[in-house]
């Protein structure tokens, strides 16, 4: 038997609104493989998901991704697959993305890596796809792949690893509310004006050259949304006292993970990251929510066999 790892992912980066994502240590998602003699792929386990996923291969997310890898390589050997989910639903932390790439990633080592990790991308996407209904990479790429991806075009596929600072931490915390990405994609307008188009386009391109130049007073700065976040934020829980805390703590951003309720924060060293922990704290201990705090560096190994 094989077992994948596979991350938690934050989509958007605030002002990479479906094409910049990035990968952080926790939390994260085990697929097992290994074959059987039924000459067909099998879900024979599902730990931690409360009775959520179905055992039906066609309609989960790592067994479409497998069940797709193996077409492209016109392999017809039976797989058994067991599910450790450990993400939470509906997080904004990828969690349909880390089961697919957790399953691809655990299969291609099963048949003896006849591809290469950035080659399972496609298949990957398929398995999120069933999921999300849509093909898109921002929360697969850097699940796969490590580190902050973006996402120039979905068809042809083109993604881009960018350089990853060496000082800078993710603090990234999770109310246990439930948002779906259909709610969330619901509030934001169809049109936006030049102005807002030209502003977002000139963050993301200023976040690019901050992450080369290793200038996180630049990426500070950049990190700015004005099509999804102004929106959004009203769906998250405690979010303009959790935004006035932590950068009243430091951080150097705050921002939406992916369609939320995830929120996240930059911060430039690991004294900061215990404010802004301290922080978040002192503002959610004051609700009635449970909550989860995930802080580490950003992931550049992204998917791995364990």
């Amino acid at each position: 038997m094989i077992t994948a790892f596979a991350p938690a992912t934050i989509g958007n980066i605030t002002c990479g609104f479906d094409v910049l994502g990035m990968c952080i240590d926790q939390p994260y998602d085990e697929v097992s493989v290994s074959f059987n003699d039924e000459n067909r792929v099998r879900i024979t386990k599902i730990l931690g998901d409360n009775g959520k996923l179905p055992y039906e291969v066609e309609k989960n997310t790592a067994s479409v991704a497998i069940i797709s890898l193996l077409k492209h390589l016109n392999i017809k050997k039976g797989i058994d697959i067991i599910i450790n989910k450990q993400m939470p639903f509906g997080s904004g932390l990828g969690s349909s993305a880390a089961s697919a790439v957790a399953g691809v990633v655990a299969a291609n080592a099963l048949l003896g890596l006849p591809l290469k990790k950035h080659e399972l991308l496609p298949f990957a996407i398929d398995g999120e796809a069933i999921a999300s209904g849509s093909r898109h990479a921002d929360n697969v790429a850097p699940c796969l792949l490590g580190g902050i991806t973006l996402v120039r075009e979905n068809e042809p596929l083109d993604i881009i690893e960018l350089a990853v600072p060496e000082d800078l931490y993710v603090v990234a915390v999770h109310q246990q509310v439930q948002i779906l990405t259909k709610e969330a994609r619901a509030v934001i307008p169809k049109h936006f004006s030049m102005k807002e188009s030209v502003s977002q386009m000139g963050n993301i391109a200023a976040f690019v050259a901050a992450l080369y130049q290793n200038d996180l007073n630049l990426m500070s700065r950049s990190l700015k949304d004005v099509l999804a976040e102004p929106y959004r934020k009203a769906l998250i829980p405690n979010y303009d006292a959790l935004e006035k805390a932590v950068l009243y703590a430091g951080a150097l951003s705050f921002g939406i993970s992916g369609s939320g309720p995830t929120v996240f924060a930059f911060a430039n060293n690991k004294n900061k990251v215990a404010q802004i922990e301290q922080m978040i704290r002192q503002v959610l201990d004051k609700t009635d929510i449970a909550y989860s705090i995930f802080s580490s560096k950003i992931n550049k190994t992204g998917a791995e066999i364990r």
